[in-house]
């Protein structure tokens, strides 16, 4: 266990229970001395201690996590990357200090600043470099619900046993799950599932007739985005308790934040009907997460496949924790989540350095690197673009969307159990490739890719040198 300092914390829980040093002291079977030290962050947490206090308070361990603070940290040091904190000249350090110190104060910081972002006019909202749609993000519900999704780690327990009992009450099969889905929603719910022309859908990719009892798919649909649309409008009509139980424990703050939240649920719940727990995990590991062979054996898609394998966590039946990334072509990341400590930009563009970007110079190609971040923590990431069509057609010839690129990744401790890693030397430093997460907040002087300057280097240009780029002298 890395050392763990967890003095505001500890500090701010002894106040909560009304404790003096003295009485926490005892129940914790330490000394008053030793406690002041541990709330003055002069000593590490031990494993032993750490343990008492959740015994004694009932805590969640999950709440003195090393990793909570670091992704604290680096949240607040990207919010404060923004121009107009230019003048304070934070360090890195200090954020480290205030968050290990004054968690609570870190965190009032960062809605701080995104009801500050949220304010302002869009066209304002445009930092240097960073489109004003995707600087806006903040502010959209969307943000909420990605938020909430990492803090649930992406799993779901309640949707993952209402899926494996949709499956044993129905002896559903793998080989004809849509026949069986389909035969669920007649028999039990007397709604009837209708492939529709394109034209008699306006433009949808589903619609549910309540009062017909029938649902409808477009038939520009990919036979997997069938079933999982099947499986989708079945978590809406047998499982809305479960639905609303999740969201009302997000306290979401608008309704189209917990609208979107129950989407996202209901998508979860498909994709474990789709791609059952243990029958998945089997597979994944049985085949040392090979996702064209996943992709194939359950009828899915690359995108399903990935997002499918974050959601892996089940205690005593975990997969490799992965970290999830989805961008368009402009750079807008779409979808991300992280199990694996990476950190993904919250706030404007990620790094150009991802392999994910380079899957867009390499359509339908999967691109292999292992990254490692200034800290020194490495990974080993997978990418790889995909494609769909719009279900509307012009002149007979259906609209394709834009290319975007699906980015999956773990710590580089697990590599050896991702077949993508077969062959490659992980310990041959030429093989790495040195990120960040955004350039803003990357204390690198190397980059010839650097599209701003660094909040961690003043900005300094001679007229009579050129560095790797605009913003690094040489």
């Amino acid at each position: 266990m890395k050392a763990m300092r967890i003095g505001g914390r500890l500090r701010r829980l002894r106040q909560e229970r009304r404790l003096t040093q003295a009485q926490m002291a005892r129940a914790l079977g330490i000394s008053a001395s030793y406690l002041a030290l541990l709330e003055a962050n002069q000593r590490p947490v031990t494993v032993r201690v750490l343990l008492k206090l959740v015994e004694q308070f009932h805590l969640d361990l999950k709440e003195f996590a090393a990793d909570t603070d670091q992704r604290l940290s680096l949240e607040v040091m990207e919010a404060l990357s923004d121009p107009v904190f230019e003048g304070a000249e934070v360090k890195a350090s200090d954020v480290q200090e205030l968050v290990a110190t004054l968690p609570a104060v870190g965190r009032a910081i960062l809605d701080l600043y995104e009801a500050y972002r949220r304010q302002l006019p869009i066209d304002a909202r445009t930092d240097e470099g960073v489109d004003s749609a995707e600087a806006s993000a903040v502010s959209i519900p969307s943000e909420e619900v990605t938020e909430f999704i990492q803090r649930r780690l992406n799993h779901f327990p309640e949707l993952e046993e209402a899926a494996e009992t949709l499956w044993k009450e129905n002896d559903l099969s793998i080989h004809s799950l849509r026949q069986g889905l389909t035969d669920f929603l007649r028999t039990r719910h007397s709604i009837s599932v209708e492939v529709r022309p394109v034209e008699a859908m306006g433009g949808r990719r589903r619609r549910y007739d309540q009062l017909a009892r029938r649902l409808e798919i477009s038939e520009m649909l990919e036979p997997a985005s069938r079933r999982f649309q099947i499986a989708h409008q079945i978590a809406y009509l047998r499982h809305h308790d479960i639905l609303d139980d999740i969201v009302a424990s997000g306290s979401f703050s608008t309704e189209q934040a917990a609208a979107l939240m129950r989407s996202a649920l209901a998508n979860y719940y498909a994709a474990a009907v789709l791609m059952p727990y243990r029958l998945f995990l089997d597979a994944a590991k049985g085949t040392r997460y090979d996702i064209d062979i996943l992709k194939h054996r359950f009828g899915v898609s690359f995108e399903q496949v990935c997002h499918r394998l974050t959601t892996l966590r089940r205690p005593g039946a975990e997969g490799v924790p992965f970290h999830f990334i989805r961008v368009d072509i402009a750079g807008n990341i779409s979808k991300r989540f992280s199990a694996s400590g990476i950190h993904i930009a919250r706030f404007g563009a990620a790094c150009p350095r991802w392999n994910v970007y380079d899957a867009f110079g390499t359509p339908g190609m999967l691109r292999v690197q292992v990254s490692q971040m200034p800290d020194g923590a490495t990974y080993f990431c997978i990418a790889r673009t995909t494609t769909r069509t719009r279900p509307v057609t012009t002149g007979g010839l259906p609209h394709r969307i834009g290319q975007r690129a699906v980015g999956l990744g773990c710590d580089i401790r697990h590599a050896g159990e991702i077949v993508y890693a077969d062959g490659l030397n992980l310990a041959d430093p030429q093989i790495v490739t040195p990120i960040g997460v955004s350039c803003r907040t990357c204390p690198r002087t190397d980059c010839a890719e650097r599209a701003m300057p660094s909040l961690h280097q003043k900005l300094r240009i001679d007229e009579n040198v050129l560095g790797p780029s605009a913003y690094v002298q040489a």
